[in-house]
């Protein structure tokens, strides 16, 4: 008895989905714009939408300021001296929310120039979607560093480009993040710096009176907490980084 309320059950509800599939296929259509372009059918758009979506995690942490941003966090963690304080998961919220702040000005200007019109049917999804690869291509563009495009528009077989906007996003994508490990380094080196000046103290100190036993990393540790605090270590990375995006 069961197993036939199951199987009447599973007919019930598998009956409209064939019905809609049936209906449905005729919406997967492509028609011809007048302007010449191609106009994909609401069900085609929505396929590509949620394809779209599975990639963006990736897009989030390659073509934005998180990549920077996170790495600097991680450096700056380890060279205090705290291996689990702040929580993984507390670099990365304070790196996503920074991001947000940093890459502001760049999705209003998606949200304007591209999602506004696609919505009011003034554009087309193609039209769409480059009107918005502009202003990330303009952002990641800034901060890239001309070498890095020389080098991966050689690995792809160009030769050069005459301005920036004849560089592809194949090419773009991976100098920028190249740039961004650069420049996350760079910082992170600045910063390690003065933790490492007082452990450098600690230990002689500890050498010099015979502890020889004691780890200076157990001394060194409070100072450097003292140092980051007094000069407000916090306010002063996370603003040199949102900076750094607009130099």
């Amino acid at each position: 008895m069961t197993r036939l309320r199951v199987l009447i059950f599973l007919m019930a509800a598998l009956l409209p989905m064939s019905a809609w599939a049936q209906a449905g296929l005729e919406a997967v259509t492509v028609t011809t714009a007048p302007n010449g372009g191609q106009t994909y059918s609401l069900s085609i758009q929505v396929l590509l939408l949620m394809t779209a979506l599975t990639f963006l995690p990736a897009a989030v942490m390659m073509m934005t300021a998180f990549t920077r941003i996170i790495i600097v966090l991680a450096i700056l963690r380890q060279a205090v001296g705290l291996m689990q304080a702040p929580s993984g998961q507390v670099l990365i919220g304070l790196a996503l929310f920074l991001t947000f702040f940093v890459m502001a000005p760049v999705f209003d200007r998606i949200h304007t120039e591209a999602m506004q019109p696609y919505m009011n049917n003034q554009i087309n999804l193609q039209e769409g979607l480059q009107k918005a690869s502009v202003p990330l291509r303009g952002f990641m563009l800034a901060q890239t560093r001309e070498s890095d495009i020389q080098l991966f528009g050689r690995l792809s077989g160009s030769e050069g480009y005459a301005s920036p906007d004849d560089v592809p996003l194949s090419v773009i994508v991976p100098a920028f993040v190249t740039s961004e490990l650069k420049t996350a380094f760079q910082i992170g080196f600045l910063l390690f710096i003065p933790f490492l000046i007082i452990d450098l103290v600690v230990a002689s100190v500890l050498m010099s009176m015979g502890m020889m036993m004691l780890s200076p990393m157990i001394i060194s540790l409070p100072f450097k907490l003292m140092l980051f605090v007094l000069v407000d270590g916090w306010a002063m990375v996370v603003g040199t980084l949102a900076s750094s995006f607009y130099v």
